[in-house]
């Protein structure tokens, strides 16, 4: 129960993240992308404010937790190493960021705001998890 509301937390944190900032502005994440033109550096500020909160949220849920708490991190469930399937998902991503201004979270956070392109998006990501369902199921 602990782990769901630390869960809970971190998403309501992140959700609450993104409306301040406005990241669910796809404009906004195109012009931190142009960096020759009408560069807008405030969403490396949200990157590094991002890390920073995670950084201590972590360090504070576990600074007193044993070490059998530590099987639920990342760490332990995450594959080790880089492979080509890992790498060619992170280029589809940042293409399609690059592209479009939207990345999952603010995209979904965006479809309460009734912006076409968001519903676009969301088809489009789901369209996406289905292929790779279809394409890696041996």
């Amino acid at each position: 129960m602990k782990n769901t509301v630390y869960l809970f937390a971190y998403g309501l944190l992140f959700g609450l993240g993104l409306i301040v900032a406005g990241m669910s502005n796809p404009a906004k994440v195109l012009a931190f992308l142009d960096v020759t033109g009408e560069w807008d550096p405030s969403l490396a500020l949200v990157m590094a404010s991002a890390l920073l909160t995670l950084g201590l949220a972590r360090y504070l849920m576990h600074r007193n937790n044993d070490t059998a708490d530590r099987e639920q991190e990342p760490s332990a469930i995450v594959p080790a190493g880089v492979d080509a399937k890992l790498m060619s998902g992170a280029a589809i991503f940042g293409v399609g960021w690059g592209l479009s201004g939207f990345c999952p979270g603010p995209a979904l956070l965006g479809l309460s705001a009734g912006v076409l392109g968001n519903y676009a998006f969301v088809a489009a990501m789901f369209v996406g998890f289905w292929l790779f369902r279809l394409l890696h199921q041996r």
